[in-house]
């Protein structure tokens, strides 16, 4: 828990600030190829807690590598998905009109 509360805490600041220069491209990459690589060994082991962190580890790896191509080289894409993520999220929590109990 340790481990995933920290990557939390970058994703969250990335997502937020969309600010990914500080990041390095081929870092990243190289981090996703390890992480395939690294599945063949998991996928040998007996199923356990492993799947799930490595998992959370590829989704988060994958995602920075995906926010690295937006935010760097697409800035007008980034602004269109950030726009329909909040138009979605404000729709979702729209308040409910309360019912007339009298009717």
């Amino acid at each position: 828990m340790i481990f995933i509360s920290g990557t939390v805490g970058m994703l969250m600041k990335t997502w937020h600030t969309k600010d990914v220069e500080s990041y390095s491209w081929w870092s990243i990459m190289l981090n996703n190829a390890g992480n395939l690589v690294y599945w063949v060994y998991i996928l040998s082991l007996p199923f356990g807690p492993i799947y799930f962190l490595h998992g959370f580890y590829t989704i988060a790896t994958l995602l920075m590598g995906c926010w690295c191509h937006i935010y760097r080289k697409r800035p007008e894409t980034a602004k269109r998905i950030t726009g329909t993520i909040k138009r979605v999220t404000q729709t979702l929590t729209m308040s409910v009109v309360p019912r007339d109990e009298n009717v």
